[in-house]
């Protein structure tokens, strides 16, 4: 069976099975929400949400659960508590399909990763030529 290809988050959401693309839609309302001003493409194959060509965050849908990427560890320590009930492996956090989304906490999220990106982005432009 060929491989799927995606080309958009509308294409890869409505791939999904229909109750999880209400869920997923709320993902990506909450992600828009807390990032307006980042690209919304596809990388990976799953949804992603760059700045300046740089990755903020992503989001995929599995078979038991969604989850968001990266978990980085200053992230995890930043939302510790808020994070507790959730699975969180190999730098990603993972949402079971059973639960609400907690609309929220990604915002929060996705805020936090927007920091990171771009705390980085201007340590790469202040850092003097060598």
């Amino acid at each position: 069976m060929a491989k799927i290809v995606f080309k958009s988050t509308d294409e890869y959401i409505s791939a999904q099975p229909e109750p999880i693309q209400v869920l997923l839609q709320d993902v990506r309302k909450a992600i828009r929400k807390a990032v307006p001003s980042a690209e919304e493409t596809i990388s990976y194959n799953i949804p992603t949400y760059k700045l300046h060509k740089q990755p903020v965050i992503y989001f995929a849908g599995w078979k038991k659960h969604y989850s968001l990427y990266p978990a980085t560890g200053p992230l995890i320590a930043e939302f510790k508590e808020a994070l507790a009930r959730y699975k969180i492996s190999r730098g990603t956090i993972q949402f079971s399909f059973t639960e609400p989304v907690p609309s929220k906490l990604i915002e929060g999220i996705a805020k936090f990763r927007l920091k990171e990106v771009t705390a980085g982005q201007s340590r790469k432009t202040s850092a003097p030529d060598g």
